[in-house]
C-alpha cells in the first residue's frame, strides 16, 4: 500500500529543557487562543470549501495551502504541549519549521460522492481520535495524548530527556488526530491509518516480552455476531485462574525477594495466564479469529505473546514493583480506551464485510502487546519496564 498523503515526520532528539518543560503550559498559552481564534475561521472556510469541492471536483488550492497549514499547526501545538517535541513552535503553520512535522501531499481529484458524505463517513474515525486526544476517553481522561504528555512532564523534569516510548506514542496519536482532520477538510480522499506499524522509532526495540500476530483479516460473520457470548465461559474461567494467580503472584514476590530471580514452576504458570488472557483479548477484539483454548500454550493461537525464560532481577525494584508499574496501568488504561473503540469499529465491519481493517488490527496488536508487557513486568516475568511505542 502506498504511504498515507499525510504524514508525519519526527526528527526530534529527545533531548528537553526543564525550564520549558516546567513552564510549558503557560509557554504554550498564547497558542491555545491563536488555535481558538484561527479555528473560528477554519469553520467556515471548511464549509466553503467543501462546497467548492463539490463543484470542482477536488479541494482547490488556497484553501487546501489554508488547511493544510491549520492542521500542521495544531500538530505542532500538540507536539509542543504533550513534550513530543521541544522548541516553541512559529505561528504559521509552516512546512519543515518544526521536528514533529506534518508533510501534506498536494490536492488530487476525489469521488463527489465520497466529499458530499464526508462529514458522515469521519463519524468512526472521530472517535477513534477522540480515544487518543481525550474527548471520547471514558471518564473525562486525557486519552492517550494527555495522559503520555503528563508523564512525560515528571519524567523530563527529571532526567532532561523525553522517553522514547512516551515519545513515540504521542507521535502515534498526534498523526492518527492529524489524519482525521485532514480527512475530514478534505486535505485527502484517503482514511486515517490506525496501524502503529509506519515507524516512529529509529531502531527496533528488544523486549523480552513480544507480541507475533499472525493469521489474515477473514472474520466469520456468525462468531462476530455472537463474540460477547462466545466469550463468556473464557470469563469465567480467567476469573477462577485470576484466584489463583493472585497468590502464586504473592508468592513469587517473596521467591524473588529472597533468591534475586523467580521460582521457575512460579513463572511457568503466571506466564501461561498472561498468554492465556492475551489469547482472549485477541479473540474478543476481533484481533483474531478461532476461539482459543482454555490453556494458554505457547503456539496455540494466531495471535501469541512470546515470553523468556526467568532472569535475575533487582531485588529493590522487585520490592518496589508495584509502585513501580502505576505510570504504566495509567498509560494502559488510556490506551485500553482506543483498543475498545476499536474493537466497536471492528465489529461492524466485520459483520458487514466479513473481514477487519488491518489498521484496527495493528492497533487492536499494539494494545495487546503492551498490555502484556505491563503484566508480565507486574507479575516478575520480566524486569523490563513496558515500552509504549508502538513497533518500529
Amino acid at each position: 500500500m502506498e504511504p498515507h498523503p499525510i504524514r508525519l515526520v519526527v526528527t526530534d532528539d529527545l533531548r528537553r529543557s526543564r525550564l520549558t518543560v516546567f513552564f510549558r503550559l503557560l509557554l504554550s498559552l498564547p497558542h491555545i487562543v491563536w488555535l481558538l481564534l484561527w479555528t473560528v475561521v477554519v469553520v467556515f472556510a471548511a464549509f466553503v470549501a467543501w462546497i467548492a469541492a463539490l463543484v470542482v471536483g477536488r479541494l482547490p488550492d488556497p484553501f487546501h495551502r489554508f488547511l493544510s497549514a491549520y492542521v500542521r499547526y495544531g500538530t505542532h501545538v500538540a507536539a509542543y504541549l504533550f513534550l513530543a517535541g521541544n522548541p516553541f513552535p512559529g505561528f504559521v503553520g509552516r512546512a519543515g519549521s518544526y521536528p514533529v512535522d506534518l508533510e501534506v501531499a498536494p490536492p488530487a481529484p476525489q469521488s463527489r460522492w465520497s466529499i458530499f458524505f464526508r462529514p458522515i463517513l469521519g463519524i468512526p474515525a472521530l472517535l477513534l481520535a477522540g480515544a487518543f486526544s481525550g474527548s471520547t476517553s471514558s471518564g473525562g481522561g486525557g486519552g492517550t495524548i494527555g495522559t503520555a504528555g503528563f508523564l512525560g512532564w515528571f519524567a523530563s523534569l527529571v532526567r532532561g530527556r523525553m522517553p522514547e516510548g512516551l515519545r513515540g506514542l504521542l507521535a502515534y496519536s498526534i498523526r492518527y488526530v492529524a489524519q482525521t482532520y485532514g480527512y475530514l477538510f478534505l486535505l485527502t480522499s484517503r482514511y486515517p491509518d490506525a496501524d502503529p506499524a509506519e515507524p516512529v522509532l529509529e531502531r527496533p526495540l528488544d523486549h523480552p516480552i513480544r507480541l507475533v500476530a499472525e493469521g489474515d483479516l477473514r472474520r466469520s460473520r456468525l462468531t462476530v455476531l455472537f463474540r460477547l457470548l462466545l466469550y463468556l465461559p473464557h470469563a469465567v474461567w480467567l476469573l477462577l485462574w485470576g484466584i489463583a494467580v493472585f497468590f502464586a503472584a504473592i508468592a513469587n514476590w517473596f521467591v524473588a525477594l529472597v533468591r534475586g530471580r523467580p521460582a521457575a514452576p512460579l513463572h511457568r504458570f503466571l506466564a501461561a495466564y498472561v498468554r492465556y488472557a492475551t489469547h482472549v483479548s485477541a479473540f474478543l477484539y476481533l484481533v483474531a479469529n478461532p476461539f482459543p483454548g482454555f490453556t494458554g500454550r505457547p503456539g496455540s493461537y494466531p495471535v501469541e505473546l512470546v515470553i523468556g525464560e526467568p532472569e535475575r532481577q533487582s531485588r529493590w525494584v522487585t520490592g518496589f514493583r508495584l509502585l513501580l508499574a502505576l505510570p504504566a496501568f495509567l498509560l494502559l488504561s488510556a490506551l485500553n480506551a482506543a483498543f475498545g473503540i476499536s474493537a466497536i469499529l471492528a465489529w461492524f465491519h466485520s459483520l458487514v464485510l466479513g473481514r477487519t481493517r488491518p489498521g484496527l488490527r495493528g492497533l487492536g496488536s499494539y494494545a495487546l502487546r503492551y498490555a502484556g508487557q505491563v503484566y508480565a513486568y507486574l507479575l516478575l516475568l520480566t524486569s523490563r519496564y513496558p515500552h509504549s511505542a508502538p513497533p518500529a
